[in-house]
């Protein structure tokens, strides 16, 4: 599960992809406007798509960035840990009085 910081964190790059994104856009136009052929507007549009691309790549980049922050910050304990308490693991035929039975006795039979 995130934390609020790797939240607050990915909302800010995602902000910062969108406006990279958009002013990419912008200039996409102004060239595409200024272009006199149409080949000079296909490398306008190729270069806005290339922009777009390289925004989306760096937003990715600092996602992964924050997330290795913040494993670092936990430290080793990222997995999860199985319970293994008396109540969890109570596997039949565990029990070293009744290792022939292969079944639990009556008395613990809703446990």
């Amino acid at each position: 599960m995130q934390t609020a910081k790797e939240k607050v964190k990915d909302m800010g790059s995602a902000t910062k992809e969108k406006v990279k994104q958009f002013a990419g856009k912008a200039e996409a136009k102004t060239e595409a406007a200024t272009a006199g052929t149409p080949e000079e507007r296909a490398a306008a549009e190729e270069r806005a798509k290339a922009r777009e691309k390289e925004a989306k790549a760096e937003y990715h980049e600092e996602k992964a960035a924050h997330r290795d922050e913040s494993a670092a910050h936990r430290g080793a304990a990222t997995t999860h840990v199985p319970l293994t308490s008396y109540h969890h693991d109570r596997r039949v035929g565990a029990d070293p009085a009744y290792p022939a039975a292969g079944t639990r006795p009556a008395g613990e039979k809703y446990l």
